[in-house]
C-alpha cells in the first residue's frame, strides 16, 4: 500500500504531545486489558530497537504507591495478568530508594521491575525512517485544512501544501482532530488540556549501598503517587533533563482546559509549585530549590481515557492519547494499518460506538 504521511510542523516539533527524550512505560494498570497490551507494545518495542540498532527503551523498574493508586488493588491485577510485581511496607521502599520518602498513611507501595523510559523523539526518528525506507512519502509543512469524501470514493485531503486523494484517509491529528471532522462524523468529547512538566537536578542519595556512585548512576525508577486530590509522575528525564541524571516531573491531567491552536504554551506558577512543593516533601533525591528547564504539552483526552482506533468509511480514526499512549505506540501502528486495510477493529471499547454508547 502505497503512503503519504502530512505532518503540520517539523518531526519533534513541541506544538503537541510526542516530543521530548522521556516518556514513561508501564504495566501498571488496573485494567488487564491495558497490561495485556503494553505487554505486546513491549515485544514490539524490543523488535524495533533490534531492526534500527538504536536504544528506545530503557528500564529503571516503576513505583506506584498513593491512595489514589489503590496498591493492593493494582498489585492484584498485575500478579493476575503474570506481570514481575511486588508490593512493599514503606519502610521497606525507603530502604530500596533512597531519593524517596514514602508517606506512611498511603499505604504500601508497588514496584514492577519492567517498568521504563522511552525516548520519544529517537522513537519517531526510528519511525519515520522506517517508514520512508519502505516507499512512504513523509510531506512536512503540509497543515490538513479540510478532509471531505472524495467524488469517486475514497478521500480528499486538502493541506497548505496541496490537495490528495486516497481511498484511505489515517487522521492521528491529537489535538487538531475534532475539528477536521466535525462536518463528517460524529466524535465523542475530546478534552484537549495544556500540562507542563520540569527537570530537577539529583542530591546526592540519603543512603547508598555504593557510596562512591555519583547521584545521577543511583537507581531512579518512573514513578506515578496518587492521593485523594491529584497524581504525580516522574521518570528520568534524559536529553530534556540537561545534567546527567535529572528527573522530569508532573502533575498528571491537572491542565487548564484549551485548543490546539489557542494554547498559550505559559507554565502555570501556581501548578509549578505543587510540584516542587511535593518533590520537597516526597523526593529528598532531588534538589526542589533548582528548576532546569520546564515545558508544556497537551493532552487530548476521552471520557474514559479510553483510546479511539476504528474506521468509518474511507476515515481511519485514530485518538490514542489521554495522557498515556506513548508506551503503545508500534502496537498502535499495527493497529491503525491493519483499520486502514479493512481489519476490524481489535479492541471494541476503543470503537467510536463504544464511546458515544450506540
Amino acid at each position: 500500500m502505497d503512503a503519504v504521511v502530512l505532518e503540520a510542523f517539523e518531526p519533534g516539533h513541541r506544538n503537541g504531545s510526542s516530543h521530548g527524550s522521556a516518556r514513561i512505560f508501564r504495566y501498571a494498570y488496573a485494567d488487564p486489558l491495558y497490561i495485556r497490551l503494553a505487554g505486546q507494545a513491549s515485544t514490539l518495542w524490543r523488535k524495533l530497537e533490534e531492526e534500527s540498532g538504536e536504544t528506545l527503551l530503557t528500564t529503571t523498574g516503576g513505583l506506584d504507591y498513593g491512595r489514589g493508586r489503590e496498591p493492593e488493588r493494582l498489585h492484584a491485577v498485575m500478579a493476575d495478568c503474570g506481570v514481575a510485581v511486588e508490593l512493599l511496607e514503606p519502610e521497606a521502599a525507603d530502604e530500596r530508594w533512597p531519593g524517596f520518602r514514602f508517606p506512611r498513611s498511603d499505604g504500601p507501595v508497588v514496584f514492577h521491575p519492567d517498568a521504563g523510559v522511552l525516548d520519544s523523539d529517537r522513537a519517531m526518528a526510528v519511525m519515520l525512517r522506517a517508514a520512508t525506507g519502505n516507499g512512504a512519502r513523509v510531506l512536512t509543512g503540509a497543515r490538513v485544512t479540510r478532509v471531505e469524501p472524495a467524488a469517486g470514493g475514497g478521500a480528499t485531503v486538502r493541506t497548505e501544501a496541496g490537495e490528495f486523494t486516497a481511498p484511505v484517509a489515517v487522521l492521528a491529528a491529537g489535538a487538531w482532530l475534532a475539528p477536521l471532522v466535525e462536518d463528517l462524523l460524529a466524535l465523542p468529547d475530546l478534552t484537549v488540556t495544556q500540562e507542563q512538566i520540569l527537570h530537577l537536578p539529583r542530591r546526592a542519595p540519603r543512603v547508598s549501598r555504593v557510596p562512591s556512585r555519583p547521584p545521577e548512576e543511583e537507581p531512579w525508577p518512573v514513578f506515578n503517587y496518587a492521593n485523594d486530590e491529584t497524581c504525580f509522575f516522574g521518570l528520568l528525564g534524559g536529553r530534556d533533563g540537561e545534567e546527567p541524571g535529572a528527573v522530569k516531573l508532573g502533575e498528571h491531567h491537572a491542565g487548564p482546559v484549551t485548543t490546539a491552536d489557542s494554547r498559550d504554551f505559559a507554565v502555570d506558577p501556581d501548578r509549578r509549585r505543587r510540584v516542587l512543593d511535593f518533590a520537597g516533601d516526597y523526593l529528598p533525591g532531588l534538589d526542589n530549590g533548582t528548576v532546569l528547564n520546564e515545558a508544556t504539552c497537551l493532552y487530548t483526552t476521552t471520557a474514559s481515557e479510553d483510546f479511539i482506533l476504528d474506521r468509518q468509511g474511507p476515515l481511519v480514526i485514530a485518538s490514542a492519547c489521554s495522557g498515556h499512549g506513548a508506551k503503545f505506540a508500534p502496537l498502535l501502528g499495527e493497529i491503525i494499518a491493519d483499520l486502514a486495510q479493512g481489519r476490524p477493529a481489535p479492541v471494541s471499547r476503543f470503537t467510536l460506538a463504544a464511546h458515544l454508547g450506540s
